[in-house]
């Protein structure tokens, strides 16, 4: 378009994943992972490249966090706001819906969907209405219609609109089996999504994808966009590209062609991967070898699982050891082992009785 309006769209960033302010193990810790592909995203707003960013929910991994993790996440977007780039922010639900450490978002450019509204923003010549919500917790099903009304959105009142949420809608798909999201209290049916919005703007799903037509095969009044996680948090995501999006919206009403084209950018997530080792009538020194092999075997940058099968003895579980894994694991090298620990089912169920009384 030869002149359109553009969106950063980014979702799910997670930060304080793995990220302990004072950590207790000296190890690799994935976090500065999240940070680091988090600068990468907002690098083209602070490059003058877009005329707004909008992040979809989740921005940290916990509802409270220190307050050195709430300035690592809220003061780079109060940077783009610096540079002129108004910034949009949908409370996800791992924030419980709402932003700690707001205050370091204070800005006139940063604006928060701390209820349902809508924002309007003046951009290209154009009018842009961003309507949206927090997470809701209670059934967003059953109320959707009624969050949308209470935003205050009407169709037709801007040039461009646009809808930014953290919600799950029908057909959005997740993990290696591909669960798809069908008729749950937490799911949005796609019906219910009305005519009038550009696109649909949605975090929550960690997977990058868009949908357009709803479980039935008709066509959605909005294409839903999940730019996905920054990094990829669980073994489910393991396959997946990460990245977030941008977005062209046409700055006349009415014109000719799609009303928002986008593209997806990749970010450099680190390679994860899964390896069986069956314990079952090794050595100790035959595990050893075993292990040292699969960890030669994987890139020096990898978040490698590895799943230990079998009891242990005494002799496997030193091999096992953190300070014997320390002797050969690259320190660039994330690894988790998975394995049947001695008296770890015992201590479970111990303080499982504890808090029944």
């Amino acid at each position: 378009m030869a002149d359109s309006i553009r969106v950063l769209f980014l979702a799910d960033t997670h930060l304080g994943f793995d990220l302990p302010v004072r950590p207790r193990v000296p190890r690799r810790r994935r976090g500065h992972d999240f940070l680091a592909n988090y600068a990468t995203a907002l690098a083209p707003a602070l490059a003058g490249e877009v005329d707004l960013v909008v992040h979809g929910g989740d921005i940290f991994d916990a509802p409270q966090v220190h307050a050195s993790v709430g300035y690592q996440a809220l003061e780079p977007l109060r940077r783009v706001a610096n540079a002129g780039v108004p910034v949009f922010v949908v409370p996800g639900n791992h924030e419980r819906s709402a932003i700690p450490h707001e205050h370091f978002l204070a800005h006139p450019l940063v604006h928060v969907f701390d209820r349902p509204r809508t924002f309007t923003l003046h951009v290209r010549g154009a009018t842009l209405a961003l309507a949206g919500f927090p997470y809701e917790r209670r059934g967003v099903r059953a109320l959707f219609p009624e969050l949308i009304s209470a935003s205050g959105w009407r169709a037709g009142t801007a040039t461009q609109s646009l809808l930014c949420v953290h919600h799950c809608v029908e057909g959005a798909r997740v993990g290696p089996a591909d669960f798809t999201f069908r008729y749950a209290p937490d799911v949005i049916r796609g019906a219910d999504i009305p005519a009038g919005f550009a696109a649909v703007l949605s975090g929550h799903i960690h997977r990058h994808q868009v949908l357009t037509r709803d479980l039935a095969g008709r066509p959605l009044a909005a294409p839903v966009l999940y730019p996905g996680s920054i990094e990829r948090t669980a073994l489910a995501e393991m396959g997946e590209r990460k990245g977030y999006m941008l977005l062209q919206l046409p700055a006349t009403a009415g014109e000719a062609g799609p009303a928002a084209t986008w593209e997806f950018r990749e970010l450099p997530a680190r390679p994860m991967l899964v390896r069986e080792l069956p314990a079952a009538g090794c050595s100790g020194a035959e595990l050893e070898r075993a292990l040292r092999d699969i960890v030669a075997s994987v890139p020096t940058d990898a978040v490698l699982a590895i799943r230990v099968g079998g009891p242990l003895a005494a002799e496997q579980l030193r091999v096992l050891s953190a300070p014997n894994l320390r002797t050969f694991v690259p320190d660039s090298m994330n690894i988790d082992i998975q394995a049947e620990w001695p008296g770890r089912m015992e201590r479970f169920k111990k303080a499982r009785d504890a808090r029944k009384h």
